[in-house]
C-alpha cells in the first residue's frame, strides 16, 4: 500500500520537497522507496527501524512531537534511511524520519546529544 507523506520541513537536501510517496519494495518486508511527489527523481531508501534495530528507541522533542501531532507513541513509525558504501549497507540512527500514521506527517528530526551513529552497518 503506498501512502503520501507530508513532511512539516524538507528533509535534509531535498528542500523544497516536502511531499514524498512511500511504496513498499515488493519482496522486501519494512523496506520502502520514498519518492519526492514532484521529482521522481529523488528517492531515498528507508526501513522500518524495528526490522533492523529492535532495541532503537531515541527519544523525540516536546515541540517535534507536537509539530508531527503525535498523541502517543504508538501513534509513531520510525524509519531509518538506508545507504551503502564499499563497507556494506547501513542505516543512519541519528536522523530517523518520525511518520504520524494517523495523518502522513513526518520529519527526519536530526538527533542531538543521543550518542547514534550516522552510519550502522547492517549485519
Amino acid at each position: 500500500m503506498s501512502v503520501v507523506l507530508t513532511f512539516v520541513t524538507p528533509p535534509p537536501g531535498f528542500a523544497p520537497h516536502t511531499r514524498f510517496l512511500l511504496e513498499p519494495v515488493a519482496d522486501a518486508e519494512g523496506l520502502f522507496s520514498l519518492d519526492a511527489v514532484d521529482d521522481p527523481a529523488l528517492r531515498l531508501h528507508v526501513v522500518e527501524a524495528q526490522r533492523v534495530a529492535a532495541d532503537y528507541a531515541p527519544t523525540i522533542s516536546d515541540s517535534d512531537v507536537q509539530a508531527l501531532g503525535l498523541t502517543g507513541p504508538e501513534q509513531a513509525m520510525l524509519l531509518l534511511v538506508v545507504g551503502r558504501t564499499p563497507d556494506g549497507v547501513h542505516v543512519n540512527l541519528l536522523a530517523p524520519i518520525v511518520v504520524n500514521t494517523a495523518t502522513g506527517a513526518s520529519a527526519q528530526l536530526i538527533l542531538d546529544d543521543q550518542n547514534l551513529p550516522l552510519r550502522s552497518l547492517l549485519a
